[in-house]
């Protein structure tokens, strides 16, 4: 088999390809096809879940990423011994069937497109509530901290440790421990609260601005190395994605995030009312 080409990052979501492989998920049966406008889950960083839908008239229970080895041996998502994108390695989006169908056939692909919509509604706002949070954060650094592309140090990529899209909105988990205080951020008597309230009025005022909102698209492979755009009124904000966004900020309706602090560990859930 070879990559799977990929026609999610620009916005697709049916599509039609020749059944190119099939590979045993459990009890399960895994579908390869040469293209696809599924996005399936990252194995190495698991922010937005697989698209649903249908392959071949079947419904597509999961959707996960594989890496063939040159001997022919297929590994997938936690099972991958080696790094995204490694040399050697075909990289595949993996549908999950119950009921198998015959390899070189053609078939017909359709992702759920109201729930990939609120996917992408709830990637786009969680970038964009990234960006915000650095900003209102920007003035707790007392060292030299890198800077993300609006110009302000990134807490986001110094402390985060997970990220949840889900439908509308997403969950990132960041830790205030140690190792973030020695890179210069102040983090004691922080009020939360007043942070939130900034970072909310940073969000409206983008939504308002109906900026655009773009994918840089190297390659049609599945672990090209995509990056997400948006020309917001501060500047051109940048962070290298895999996940699937709205076209401009306008469609979010309102972007708001609630902070929970639970030991050394700070929770921001953000939600798109769209």
């Amino acid at each position: 088999m070879k990559s799977t080409d990929v026609t999610f990052p620009g916005g697709r979501t049916s599509g039609r390809s020749p059944l190119v492989g099939a590979v045993p998920v459990g009890d399960l049966h895994g579908l390869v096809v040469a293209e696809t406008p599924f996005h399936p889950l990252d194995h190495t960083w698991p922010d937005q879940p697989a698209d649903r839908g249908v392959i071949g008239g079947l419904p597509v229970v999961d959707c996960v990423t594989g890496a063939q080895s040159n001997t022919g041996e297929v590994f997938l998502g936690d099972a991958i011994p080696v790094r995204r994108g490694s040399e050697g390695w075909q990289w595949l989006v993996v549908h999950v069937a119950e009921t198998p169908l015959p390899v070189g056939e053609e078939v017909d692909l359709e992702v759920d497109a109201a729930f990939r919509a609120a996917l992408s509604a709830g990637h786009t706002s969680c970038h964009l509530a990234a960006l915000a949070l650095n900003a209102a954060l920007a003035q707790c650094w007392r060292k030299e901290a890198p800077l993300d592309r609006l110009g302000h140090p990134d807490f986001d990529q110094a402390a985060i440790t997970s990220s949840r899209i889900s439908p509308h909105g997403s969950v990132d988990v960041y830790r205030l421990g140690k190792s973030l205080r020695k890179k210069g951020f102040a983090v004691d008597a922080l009020d939360w609260a007043e942070v939130a309230g900034r970072v909310n009025e940073r969000l409206e005022a983008w939504v308002a601005a109906d900026a655009p909102v773009r994918l840089d698209v190297p390659g049609p492979g599945l672990t090209a190395r995509r990056t997400w755009h948006c020309s917001l009124p501060e500047g051109e904000a940048s962070i290298p994605c895999g996940g699937t966004h709205v076209g401009r900020t306008g469609e979010l309706g309102r972007v708001e995030v609630e902070f929970t602090l639970e030991e050394a560990a700070l929770t921001m859930r953000t939600v798109s009312m769209c």
